[in-house]
């Protein structure tokens, strides 16, 4: 008998149907003899149909108010299917219970619309198990030290899923999907990308901070922090599949790198559009330079990427980084407003038309000449690179949104990734 957590996306709690199918795979799992957790998603489209409302009605100027009711209302999404799957899972003969990310508690920081999780209370979920209950526990949020509701941040339920599966010390994650698992890059982008039988924890990390939207991010954080097996599968196969055979399928997120996985020098392309450039221009060349503008940036809670610092000229240097489109107004707006008078003004420039590509693959550690291959397959395309950004198994580079799928496309073919 295993602990066994799932995880199931918006798309397969969708309609009282889908429910009913989740319910019926739950079961089959829990008549197999496992205890079983399950941390679903909200109904699809209703945390968007949710945070509608509020936008409809919402102040012109957002303060933490604002952001405290957002969570109160967003969190009310999972609640619904929450206590939906319990009702399908009594249909099915088995007792069920489902809570609320407070009840448990799952106890986080304060920090409105994209909170952390700092501990998990597992007691009480532990008791129920032990009853022969099945465990419901809403994905995407929690409770702070003051009693308040936050979430996660989209896509939030993984990492929920994530971290209660190591607060009980699960046997395995499974992350129920549209996908059938982690392919080499998006098959709506390049027909020809193949499902990966396996991925280390480091390049699904790599993978999934550059734009693979198949995992959150904090969800993979988790996972290798405390060694969380995980896999990821798909929720449109028959209910009824062959236990065994579910369970061997999707994609493996392993941590350990075996010698099939070392010859592959590249294992994935990731991309995101959901990026913005800033570029401050003609700042001071000093010492503490970069903490006067991202320190800024940073006690905002807005997350920076790519940055780059130009060669100085007569004492000026230039300034860029990235940060999510949808942090970019307000953080040029603080910029204008806390950090371009303390610098003698300079000129501040934005663009919301790039996007970032990346080459993942621990093979790249031990080959060379990896970088120069990815930036002559874009140079035959007639795609200049704007900025350039590296770690130890991948490489991004910043480029023009409009020429993005051509670009993927182009790295996919180059590293042979439609070879099996």
């Amino acid at each position: 008998m295993a602990l066994i957590v799932h995880k199931y996306g918006g798309t397969s709690m969708g309609s009282t149907e889908r429910i009913g199918n989740v319910a019926r795979r739950v079961a089959k799992w829990a008549r197999a003899g496992h205890q079983m957790v399950v941390v679903p998603s909200a109904m699809s489209g209703e945390t968007n149909r949710l945070l509608a409302l509020a936008k409809e009605l919402a102040p012109a100027k957002a303060q933490a108010a604002y952001h405290r009711e957002l969570d109160m209302l967003a969190s009310t999404g999972e609640q619904a299917s929450s206590a939906l799957l319990a009702i399908a899972l009594q249909a099915q003969g088995l007792e069920a219970v489902s809570y609320a990310g407070w009840q448990v508690p799952i106890l986080t920081n304060s920090a409105y619309t994209k909170a952390r999780i700092e501990s998990i209370d597992d007691a009480r979920v532990k008791e129920d198990l032990s009853q022969g209950k099945v465990v419901i526990i809403t994905g995407f949020q929690g409770v702070d030290g003051q009693g308040h509701v936050t979430t996660l941040g989209r896509g939030g339920s993984d990492t929920s899923a994530v971290a209660i599966a190591a607060a009980l010390g699960a046997d395995e994650c499974l992350i129920y999907t549209d996908v059938d698992g982690v392919y080499t890059t998006d098959p709506r982008v390049v027909p020809e990308a193949r499902r990966l039988q396996t991925v280390s924890f480091e390049e699904m990390l790599e993978m999934a901070s550059m734009g693979s939207k198949v995992l959150q991010i904090r969800s993979v954080e988790f996972a290798g922090k405390y060694k969380v097996p995980m896999r990821v599968l798909s929720s449109f196969t028959p209910w009824d599949i062959d236990l065994t055979e579910e369970a061997q399928s999707g994609t493996l997120i392993t941590f350990e790198e075996d010698e099939k996985m070392e010859q592959a020098v590249v294992s994935g392309i990731a991309f995101n559009r959901d990026e913005a450039k800033i570029s401050v221009l003609g700042v001071p060349d000093k010492p503490g330079i970069a903490y006067q503008i991202l320190g800024a940036v940073a006690d905002a809670n807005i997350e920076v990427d790519v940055i780059i610092q130009n060669l100085s000229k007569d004492g000026k240097t230039d300034f860029s980084f990235t940060v999510h489109r949808n942090d970019y107004a307000r953080c040029v707006d603080l910029l204008k407003d806390k950090v371009l008078p303390a610098l003698g003004a300079p000129v501040l420039v934005g663009d919301t038309k790039i996007c970032k590509v990346s080459i993942v693959g621990i093979g790249m550690r031990s080959h060379v000449g990896v970088a120069s291959k990815m930036f002559r397959a874009l140079s035959e395309e007639g795609i200049n690179i704007q900025m350039i950004s590296t770690s130890e198994i991948k490489t991004s580079v910043v480029i023009d949104e409009k020429y993005m799928e051509l670009a993927v496309r182009a790295l996919h073919k180059a590293f042979d990734l439609d070879q099996a």
